[in-house]
Order: C-alpha cells, then structure tokens, then sequence
C-alpha cells in the first residue's frame, strides 16, 4: 500500500493513489509504503528512480551498514521503531531513502508513530517544511511513544506490586505475578533497544551535516529527550528485578511450609514408631506377654509420645 503526502502551508495532505497516473502527476514530499507489492514497487523506480530494498535486505542488513550513502547519492537508513500491540510488543525495522528531496519509507507493519505524524502535521500548520522535517518528526514521535509505553509499564508494575505485597501470596497469584512482570521486562527491554537505534539515527543525521540549523536543535532536543528515558529504563530494570525477588521469596516460602509440616510430622512420629518397633519384638521378659493390658497401654503411650511433640512445636510456634 501507497500513502503519497504532499506538503501544503507545511500540512501534510495525504492523496489516494490508485494508478500510476496519478502517482506521476504529484509532487510528493513523503511516499510511504506499508509492505508494498512488486507492481508498487515498480511504480517507485520508474517514477523516481529509487530502488526499494526487500523485506530480507531490511531485516538482515548488518548493524555497521544501517547508514550508508549509495553511488547514486541517495542515503539509505534502517531504523526500529517499537509496536505495542495488547498481546505482544515488537521492534519492527523501517528502511528509509532521503532522495529527490522525497522521504520514502518501507515497512511491513502500519506502526502506530507513523500514523500519529500524520495526524499532527494536518493540525499543526508550519510543522513540516520538507522531507528531512518529516523524517525527524518521526524520531521525535518515536521517542514520544516509547515514553507512553514506559508510563504504561509503571501502570502495571504498581498493580503486580500491591499483588506481591499483600498479605498472603499463593503459588498461582507468585505464577500470575512472574507471567506479568516477565511480560513487562521484556516491554522494558525492547524500549531500550529502541531508543537506542533511534539515537544512533538521530546522530548519524547530526554528523551527516544534512540538516539545517532549526533541525539541528530540533535533533538535539530529541536526543536530551532519549537521554531523560534511559534513567526511567534503568529504574524500572531495578524495579522488575526487585518484584521478581520479592515474588521467588514468597514462593520460597510457600514451599518451606509444606517441607515444615513434613519435618514435623516426621519428628513427631518418631517416637511413636520407635515404640512400636520395641514392643513388636515379643520379647519373653516384656510384661505385656502375660499382662491383659499391655497393649493398650502401649497405644496410650505412643499416642502420647505423638500428641507431645506437637504440644511443644505449637508451644514454640512452630506450627503457625
């Protein structure tokens, strides 16, 4: 899919394409493609002469050569941005192509900054002046973004928090609990991650000299605004570590009662068992063999000796 924008009073008007006729007549200065076909592909390079790399060559294009200027001078980039569905959170790679003072962007997934960039350059006159304004709107979005799912991780850390320390914790509440903050770290990780594409991107465009003075602050702002998250995911690292803890303890304990009530009931059919082993031996000299009440005496007392042991331990509180 094709979404062709053109820049008007610095809004970014997105104009439906359905032919090549009448991708040929704009003057666009944003094409972004969403997992395009190879007739849209064909499109790109007849028009515009730009070349689109394949999903192959954007996902297994090595770190060193994410940025790179190609023999005809078009600059090539490869940037993650971060899709946070409700099950599941993924970095999706986008490969971006600064030629003929165009941006065009190819990627799989319809992310959720780009959609938010679009919707902003419409309501906000003046934003946008030109491709570059666009590419570097997207990093800021991205980084916005990025900041929205920290805020929604703090959210859910709370809530994993008041479950943790509560009074008791069961096993299937410490099982719960383990899924979400696993679940959580893992958000937390690939945040991190692209935070730091982002900042490698943002850097290679300062170094690049291709931006002007405004969009050389406007890239600076972005990479203070990067710099602030990395304390928050270093916090919440720490955060996740210690409810993790927290939650192994719990289980911990759990399981030393079920092996304390094991102990006890051990020791305390200790004696009962050794009485019986004694008294089962038959001996001629035991008065039981000619006393009528022997063995029931000898009941009495390994109940006893039983009952004792748990007299003591609950004494001790042991057994609470």
């Amino acid at each position: 899919m094709i979404n062709v924008f053109v820049l008007q009073n610095g809004r970014l008007n997105q104009v439906n394409i359905e032919t090549r006729q009448e991708l040929e007549r704009l003057a666009p200065v944003w094409v972004d493609l969403t997992d395009p076909n190879d007739e849209e592909r064909a499109w790109v390079k007849s028009i515009y002469g730009v070349t689109l790399p394949g999903e192959d060559e954007v996902k297994d294009i090595e770190a060193s050569a994410r940025y790179y200027e190609a023999e005809n001078g078009d600059l090539h980039l490869r940037t993650d941005f971060l899709l946070d569905e409700e099950d599941s959170a993924r970095v999706i790679t986008v490969a971006f192509i600064l030629a003929r003072n165009m941006l065009f962007s190819v990627h799989t997934d319809d992310l959720p900054v780009f959609r938010l960039v679009r919707m902003r350059a419409r309501s906000r006159p003046g934003s946008i002046g030109d491709y570059k304004d666009v590419l570097l709107d997207l990093y800021a979005t991205d980084a916005e973004y990025s900041a929205d799912a920290l805020e929604g991780i703090y959210q859910n850390l709370e809530d994993v928090s008041r479950r943790v320390l509560q009074k008791q914790v069961t096993d299937q509440d410490a099982a719960e609990v383990l899924n979400a903050i696993a679940q959580e770290e893992d958000l937390n990780g690939r945040i991190r991650r692209n935070m730091m594409d982002t900042r490698r991107a943002v850097s290679f465009l300062m170094r690049g000299r291709l931006l002007n003075t405004e969009q050389f602050e406007e890239a600076r702002q972005i990479l203070r605004d990067i710099e602030s998250l990395d304390g928050h995911t270093a916090f919440l690292f720490d955060k996740i570590n210690f409810l993790m803890d927290a939650t192994v303890g719990f289980i911990n304990i759990n399981q030393n009662k079920i092996i304390k009530i094991f102990s006890v009931a051990s020791v305390a059919f200790l004696p009962p068992t050794l009485i019986a082993s004694i008294y089962g031996m038959n001996f001629k000299i035991l008065p039981e063999l000619n006393w009528d009440l022997g063995y029931p005496f000898a009941l009495v007392l390994m109940l006893g000796s039983a009952i004792a042991p748990f007299w003591y331990f609950r004494k001790r509180g042991w057994l609470e």
